[in-house]
């Protein structure tokens, strides 16, 4: 298990009181959430948030405050240093990813183009 300050991806007070939440739910009791990017999207790579039953084998896994946070290797180089918020707001709500490594992001903030 990776230590919080190895995992590549901060999350907010705020998000985790979210994630807690919702792990509250009888049928998310044990689950992990994963952070991490795939190809696509209007910018190029495209962020993901879920929650999966368990971390894979290559996984950096985190545990913070009580919440274990997933991330594969792939994903953490576009991650490094990025904090996972959350916002309650009716538009643009839910979570969001502060990323340092992002030139740019699309207007929605769920995809951005990686830096050179």
């Amino acid at each position: 298990m990776s230590t919080e300050n190895d995992f590549p991806v901060r999350p907010s007070a705020e998000a985790l009181d979210r994630l807690r939440r919702i792990l509250a739910r009888a049928e998310n009791e044990g689950k992990v959430l994963r952070v991490g990017v795939k190809g696509g999207g209007c910018s190029g790579l495209e962020y993901v948030t879920r929650l999966e039953d368990a971390p894979r084998a290559n996984d950096l896994v985190a545990e913070f405050e009580g919440m274990r946070l997933v991330c594969d290797p792939k994903s953490a180089r576009f991650l490094q240093g990025a904090t996972l918020t959350f916002s309650a707001a009716l538009l643009g709500g839910g979570f969001k990813f502060d990323n340092p490594n992002a030139a740019r992001g699309c207007g929605c903030g769920t995809s951005f183009t990686p830096k050179a």
